[in-house]
């Protein structure tokens, strides 16, 4: 193999920030689990077309993605790893509060609260609202 095939070649991954981390490990010691690990996940629906769920997991599935950060697992389903590709998740606390924030390089579009987006294969829902307006909760 030489320099040019080993420059081409890409690891399918997801960035946790320090501050997401951390979150993630204070809500492991909340409810005990300290082993668990966060599944984070992409599903049809939104004002956009497709939508980010997260939930606390005891193990991986079989061929579920495993990435570890700063003792955090996180595992992505090869199906929601197609969208979720180089992604960083962070936690953003704010005057109107705080929550997980994905900033996803395959979404092309995204509604206004960012729970939602259509991917740059066209996944979504076709008829969806478009970056702006957002009818999400």
């Amino acid at each position: 193999m030489d320099v040019q095939q080993l420059d081409s070649i890409q690891t399918e991954t997801v960035y946790l920030t320090d501050s997401a981390a951390a979150t993630v490990r204070n809500l492991l010691a909340q409810k005990n689990v300290p082993d668990y690990g966060l599944r984070v996940f992409v599903a049809g629906g939104g004002c956009s077309g497709m939508q980010y769920g997260m939930a606390l997991e005891a193990e991986a599935r079989e061929y579920d993605h495993v990435i570890e950060h700063d003792g955090v697992k996180i595992f992505i389903d090869p199906t929601s790893m197609m969208y979720l590709d180089h992604a960083t998740i962070d936690y953003v606390d704010s005057i109107m509060g705080g929550g997980f924030k994905i900033e996803n390089p395959n979404a092309v579009t995204s509604c206004g609260c960012g729970t939602s987006f259509k991917g740059k294969d066209g996944g979504g829902y076709e008829g969806a609202a478009g970056g702006g307006g957002c009818g999400c909760g």
